[in-house]
C-alpha cells in the first residue's frame, strides 16, 4: 500500500544532495589545481558508491499526495537555477579578474562546472519544463539557456514524449549504436527537429514560423543575454569558458538520454501506427542515492506515463513491467563512454527484453536501423 508523502523537510532532505556541488565549486574556483575533479567525483563516483552501499528503494509514494505536501521537494528545484547562474558567472568574473588560475586550471574548473550544469541543472530543467506553472517553466528555460540548449524544451515536449521509441525520435538510441555516433547525430538532428515541430504547430493555427509565438525567439533572447553577460564579465575568454561548460553540460544530458532508451522500440502496427508508450519502453534504475541526486529521473517509465507528475511522486516498476539497469545512471553513463564495453553489457539485456515482451517479432533489422515508417501525424 502506498502512503502520502509528509510535508516535512527531513523527508525531502536527501533530494537536496545536489547542493553539495555549491561549496565544491567554490573550493575549486578558489584553489585551482586538480580541485575541479571533486565535482565529477561527487556527481559520478561518490553517488555510485553510495548506490552500492545503500542499495535500491522500490517503495512507491501515493501519487494522489496533495501538492501542498511537496513544498520541500519542489523547493530544491526552485533554489538551484539562481545558484547555478551565480556559480557560472561568479566563476567567470573571479578567474578573469583575480588571475591566479592558469589557462589549463580554468579549463578544468569549467569542466567541473559543466558537470554540475549537466548532471543537476539539465535534470532540474527537465523537471521544471514539464510543469504547468509558468514561473517554473521560465526557470527551466533559464537553465537550458545556461547550457545553450534551449531547443531541448521543444524537442522533448513535442517530439520525444509523443514519439519515443519510434524512428521519429532522434534521442532514442538505436541498438548497437555507440554513444559517440549517437552524440553527433542528436547534435545535428535535434535542433532541426525542434524547429520543424514548432513550425508545424504554428502552421496548424495559420501562423508563420516567424510569429512571435514561436518559442525560438525566447530561446535566442535568453541565450544571447547570457553570452553577453559572459562577455561583460570576462571578455572573449569569458565567452569561451561559458561555451566550454555548456558543451560539457550537453554531453552529460545526452549521455543520460542515451542510457534511458537504448535499444528499446515500440512495436510497429502497420500503416504508420505504433503501439502506445508503455513502461517497457524506458530503462529504469531503483538505486537510492542516484535517484536522490537525479530527483527520481531513473523512474523513467512512470515519467513517460505521467509526464507532468512531480518527481517525488514518480512510481517504480517491477522487471515484469519495465527493464531494469544493473547500476544507476551515473555509473551507466560512464560505461556508455566505452562503446565495446557498453554493447557487451547492454546488448544481451536488449535481446532479453525483446524475448520477454515481443517474442512474436522475428526480424529486428528495421528496428535496429530505424527503417520502419515514421509515425502518422508526427510533428
Amino acid at each position: 500500500m502506498t502512503k502520502p508523502l509528509r510535508p516535512r523537510f527531513i523527508d525531502a532532505a536527501p533530494f537536496w544532495m545536489s547542493l553539495g556541488m555549491v561549496p565544491l565549486t567554490i573550493c575549486a574556483t578558489l584553489w585551482g589545481g586538480w580541485w575541479f575533479l571533486i565535482l565529477p567525483a561527487y556527481a559520478w563516483y561518490l553517488t555510485s558508491l553510495m548506490d552500492l552501499l545503500l542499495g535500491t528503494s522500490e517503495e512507491n509514494p501515493d501519487p494522489m499526495t496533495p501538492e501542498r505536501n511537496l513544498r520541500w521537494y519542489r523547493a530544491i528545484t526552485l533554489i538551484w537555477p539562481p545558484l547555478q547562474i551565480a556559480l557560472i558567472f561568479g566563476a567567470i568574473w573571479y578567474v578573469r579578474h583575480e588571475g591566479h588560475l592558469s589557462g589549463l586550471e580554468q579549463i578544468g574548473l569549467f569542466f567541473g562546472i559543466g558537470v554540475a550544469s549537466g548532471t543537476i541543472g539539465m535534470v532540474y530543467a527537465h523537471e521544471l519544463l514539464h510543469q504547468k506553472n509558468t514561473h517554473e517553466r521560465w526557470l527551466g528555460d533559464l537553465l537550458l539557456a545556461a547550457s545553450l540548449y534551449s531547443h531541448f524544451r521543444s524537442e522533448h515536449l513535442h517530439v520525444h514524449h509523443s514519439w519515443v521509441a519510434t524512428p521519429r525520435d532522434a534521442v532514442t538510441a538505436r541498438y548497437n549504436e555507440g554513444f559517440h555516433r549517437y552524440f553527433a547525430r542528436v547534435l545535428r538532428d535535434c535542433p532541426r527537429s525542434a524547429w520543424r515541430a514548432e513550425a508545424a504547430r504554428l502552421a496548424r493555427s495559420g501562423r508563420s514560423p516567424r510569429d512571435l509565438r514561436n518559442p525560438f525567439w525566447r530561446y535566442a533572447a535568453l541565450q544571447l543575454a547570457l553570452l553577453a553577460l559572459a562577455f561583460a564579465l570576462g571578455g572573449l575568454a569569458g565567452i569561451l569558458l561559458f561555451l566550454w561548460q555548456a558543451l560539457v553540460a550537453i554531453w552529460q544530458l545526452e549521455l543520460t538520454n542515451y542510457v534511458e532508451h537504448y535499444g528499446l522500440t515500440r512495436k510497429y502496427l502497420g500503416e504508420g501506427r505504433y503501439e502506445h508508450v508503455l513502461p517497457r519502453h524506458s530503462w529504469n534504475a531503483a538505486h537510492r542515492a542516484s535517484n536522490w541526486l537525479l530527483i527520481n529521473l531513473q523512474r523513467h517509465s512512470d515519467h513517460h506515463t505521467k509526464p507532468d507528475r512531480r518527481f517525488p511522486l514518480l512510481q517504480t516498476y517491477s522487471p515484469d513491467e519495465a527493464p531494469q539497469l544493473p547500476f544507476g545512471y551515473p555509473a551507466m553513463t560512464f560505461v556508455a563512454m566505452v562503446p565495446p564495453l557498453w554493447r557487451r553489457w547492454m546488448n544481451p539485456r536488449v535481446r532479453a527484453w525483446r524475448r520477454q515482451f515481443y517474442p512474436e517479432i522475428t526480424d529486428w533489422r528495421p528496428y535496429n536501423r530505424a527503417e520502419n515508417p515514421p509515425p502518422r501525424n508526427a510533428l
